[in-house]
């Protein structure tokens, strides 16, 4: 960092936990932490009067983030939100479009997008997509799989599943195709809050005809998440078929945390706020309220 940045928290739990660690091992300082919800809007702004801070983190229940976040843009403060960035379409992309007029940044906690193990597949699946297509070949038929689970907890319960985990993977998968060549082919119905299971098609541009399967449990018996690739055999394709784990094990199978995920995420955050990779930042702004709008299909 070129400066000493100072910070306000609204959420003090698990993830609010997590991110004032990691945001004060990198020097950030916190000046004010709210460990409850301010719903009144007088009451936030008490809160912080008089407090000289440079961006405010907001880790509430995700029913909330779109007011929180909606509070500091107006007010010119750059704010990261945990995902989801909000709960409806509209919400989600009115914050995009306030962080542009107001020229904000506005970036959203998809710690997975930073996952070592994420961007090692997003490297090397790229190159096999344009190998294809660098050597002349017509893209054999491609299908990609996405499935996260995780045993019951009773954190992120205002929300059901979609909103939950679904853009997780939805974030991941709009940062390997553009959303505007997409199209959802298949949805669950909402019979279940707690799973969901989605079909997604690459219609237009050169990954066309490139397939994905997205299924999330947040009340299962494994803890999962992968991502399996497979290719239709054509003409003696060398593609091959193989599934990706985003997560290390411990061994009675619980997952570990990859604190490289978090960490990587703050770093990439302060280079914004020091004025580096703008473009990246507003890319990922969207890209996050692009996975709300498929995730909630309204």
């Amino acid at each position: 960092m070129t400066k000493q940045y100072k910070a306000v928290l609204i959420g003090n739990g698990t993830m609010g936990g997590r991110h004032r660690a990691r945001f004060e091992a990198c020097g950030v300082k916190f000046v004010a932490v709210l460990d409850k919800e301010c719903s009144d809007e007088s009451v936030l702004t008490a809160s912080i009067e008089g407090k000289d801070f440079d961006f405010a983190v907001v880790a509430t229940p995700a029913s909330s983030h779109y007011g929180y976040a909606k509070f500091f843009l107006e007010r010119k403060i750059p704010v990261l939100v945990e995902k989801p960035l909000a709960i409806s379409s509209d919400e989600a992309q009115e914050l995009v479009d306030i962080s542009l007029k107001n020229n904000t940044l506005l970036f959203v906690a998809q710690s997975e997008c930073f996952n070592p193990l994420f961007l090692n597949f997003r490297k090397h699946f790229l190159l096999e997509l344009n190998g294809f297509l660098g050597a002349g070949d017509k893209l054999p038929a491609v299908r990609l799989e996405f499935r996260r689970e995780h045993r019951y907890s009773p954190r992120c319960r205002d929300v059901d599943v979609s909103v939950d985990l679904l853009v997780h993977d939805l974030g991941l998968f709009f940062t390997l195709f553009r959303y505007g060549d997409v199209e959802v082919s298949f949805r669950t119905s909402a019979e279940s809050r707690d799973r969901a299971r989605l079909y997604l098609k690459v219609v237009r541009g050169p990954y066309r005809g490139v397939t994905a399967d997205f299924y999330v449990n947040r009340d299962s018996d494994v803890d999962v998440r992968t991502i399996s690739v497979s290719y239709g055999r054509q003409g003696g394709s060398p593609g091959s078929d193989y599934t990706v784990s985003l997560a290390h094990y411990l061994e009675n199978g619980d997952i570990a945390h990859i604190p490289d995920s978090l960490e990587n995420e703050h770093r990439f955050f302060l280079k914004l706020l020091d004025g580096a990779c703008c473009d990246w930042g507003k890319r990922l702004a969207q890209t996050a309220a692009n996975s709300v709008k498929v995730a909630v299909h309204r």
